[in-house]
């Protein structure tokens, strides 16, 4: 066992260390939504808990964490805010990168425990083929964390000798480039309605060369071995979408159980907690909360016995991509009822309700809990050819 892993046992895991810092972000959740981005000491505090290695290689001083204990860390931290908690899972599953890099390049980044990855696999970027590896452009939305990174992830389309360059399968090859942050522009552009302590800003990369060995083919190069690295990166990048919504989801029950005995709604002489409309909206979220997450855990515990096993199915990957889907979407249902159940306390910026509304309709849009994606695992189970390139 390594000595990062046991200093972070020491206190209880990663798990212990997410309940240790939870009440500072909840008393810190304003000023994070302010920011637009995690204050630098609180992703400071993030780095030496454990949360940003936590899918880094153990042979490079990371914890290669089994996938659900790094969930539940990231959903008792989305718990007591849910923009911190998005940025310790982009940073997290972003580790996974360092698998697929050459030794030399994976220890040359990460250097020092506390190092943080970010960034974007789409491949909005183009990185052009030269002598020795590429000339990277392009601009990136939804950034993440990207701000309190020190190197950052670029998905591009390669491009040689002026056209893309092809699969086997015909369709364009794309790899991510690992480029240090000092060598990105951050722009301006994170104005939203919820989510906003994301730092999720566009950011660029101008012409910038990266190496050979500081590029990631996602599904072209080799992992290294162990059971972590056998999951998709879509697979791992849709479960922290959800473990964020799960614990949205408890903190909207769990503050409408709170005010509920002492909220009167106007009109009524009786307080919220009395009236038989608002007990049955209550256990319809919660029956709603927990049938969500236990398909959700059900499906990661079952992929992880098959990863350990060897390599994953394809039943398992679409078993992950549903029930990730279906608890974001889940617990999004979960949260209105509780808004509305919150009445007119719901709408003041002071009230967690009004917030945890906004959050979870942003984590809702994402592409990787989209509608395309019940479509992708209805055609599986319909036994129906399917491309699998995105499962």
């Amino acid at each position: 066992m390594s000595k990062v892993r046991s200093d972070i046992d020491g206190h209880g895991g990663t798990r212990g260390a997410a309940h240790e810092i939870s009440p500072t972000l909840r008393e810190r959740a304003e000023e994070i939504e302010e920011a637009r981005r995690l204050p630098s000491d609180l992703s400071d505090r993030f780095a030496a808990a454990g949360f940003y290695r936590m899918c880094v290689p153990e042979t490079y001083g990371g914890l290669e964490l089994p996938p659900l204990e790094t969930m539940e860390t990231i959903e008792i931290l989305a718990r007591a805010d849910a923009a911190a908690a998005w940025c310790a899972f982009i940073g997290a599953t972003s580790g996974t990168a360092l698998a697929m890099l050459p030794e030399a390049t994976a220890r040359e980044i990460f250097s020092r425990p506390e190092t943080m990855i970010a960034g974007v696999f789409a491949p909005r970027g183009k990185a052009v083929v030269t002598d020795g590896g590429f000339r990277v452009d392009g601009q990136w939305q939804w950034g993440s964390g990207t701000q309190n990174a020190d190197w950052i992830l670029a998905g591009c389309q390669v491009i040689r000798d002026g056209e893309p360059e092809l699969l086997r399968n015909g369709t364009p090859r794309s790899r991510m480039m690992v480029v240090p942050a000092n060598q990105v522009e951050f722009l301006d552009t994170w104005y939203v309605s919820g989510l906003a302590g994301t730092g999720s800003t566009d950011f660029a990369i101008r012409d910038t060369f990266v190496a050979h060995d500081r590029a990631v083919g996602i599904g072209d190069d080799s992992p290294l071995p162990g059971p972590l690295y056998a999951f998709p990166q879509f697979g791992l990048l849709s479960m922290g979408i959800a473990a964020v919504a799960l614990g949205l989801a408890r903190a909207a029950i769990d503050e409408v159980v709170e005010i509920a005995g002492g909220k009167t709604p106007s009109g009524s002489t009786r307080p919220l907690a009395a009236r038989p409309a608002a007990q049955s909206e209550v256990a319809r979220a919660e029956a709603t909360l927990r049938s969500a997450r236990a398909f959700y855990y059900e499906a990661i515990g079952e992929a992880w016995q098959e990863a350990i096993a060897g390599d994953l199915s394809t039943d398992r990957r679409r078993d992950i991509r549903l029930a990730t889907t279906h608890a974001t979407h889940a617990c999004a249902e979960a949260v209105d009822r509780m808004y509305h159940l919150g009445g007119g306390t719901s709408v003041y910026r002071r009230s967690p309700l009004q917030r945890i509304f906004r959050d979870i309709h942003v984590a809702t849009q994402h592409m990787m809990v989209g509608p395309s994606t019940l479509e992708l695992t209805g055609r599986l189970l319909l036994g129906l050819e399917t491309d699998l390139a995105v499962l």
